[in-house]
């Protein structure tokens, strides 16, 4: 995959920025009423407060609704890509691109986790795969399997 364009960082957006460099999902949230949101805005969305912070993301999330793009807005961009409306658990929506299978393969409700697509200037990207076990992460033994 091209890395895309994206905007440069801003007052509002610099700290989810800032967290992409290091692969962290930040949600912001409002200190107010506690409500999530994505993007970062000024404003809590929920309650117009302009108190806002940011708690971490888990990464995971469930298809909300998607599409398979057979027509690239720039040459440079490859075809079929699936760009997806992803609901993370926290309960924030991001579009986001999703990975690792076939487009025609996915499905509405299907579990994902967040993974990352590194830009040249040090931020990253969060894209979606199947959720499951993480390729780094090995599972733990079942409970007879475990030393004394």
């Amino acid at each position: 995959m091209n890395p895309p364009e994206v905007p440069a960082p801003d007052e509002i957006t610099a700290p989810w920025w800032e967290a992409t460099r290091e692969h962290r999902l930040l949600v912001q949230t409002c200190v107010r009423c506690a409500g999530a949101q994505h993007p970062p805005r000024a404003l809590c969305v929920h309650c117009g407060h302009d108190a806002l912070g940011w708690s971490g993301s888990s990464g995971l999330g469930v298809v909300d609704s998607f599409t398979v793009v057979h027509r690239a807005p720039r040459p440079e961009l490859e075809v079929p890509y699936v760009i997806a409306r992803v609901r993370l658990a926290e309960g924030v929506i991001l579009l986001t691109r999703l990975e690792g299978r076939d487009p025609g393969a996915w499905a509405i409700d299907d579990p994902v986790r967040a993974t990352w697509v590194d830009l040249d200037d040090g931020r990253a990207l969060p894209v979606f795969v199947p959720a499951g076990p993480s390729p780094t992460t090995e599972p733990e033994p079942a409970p007879e399997q475990r030393g004394s």
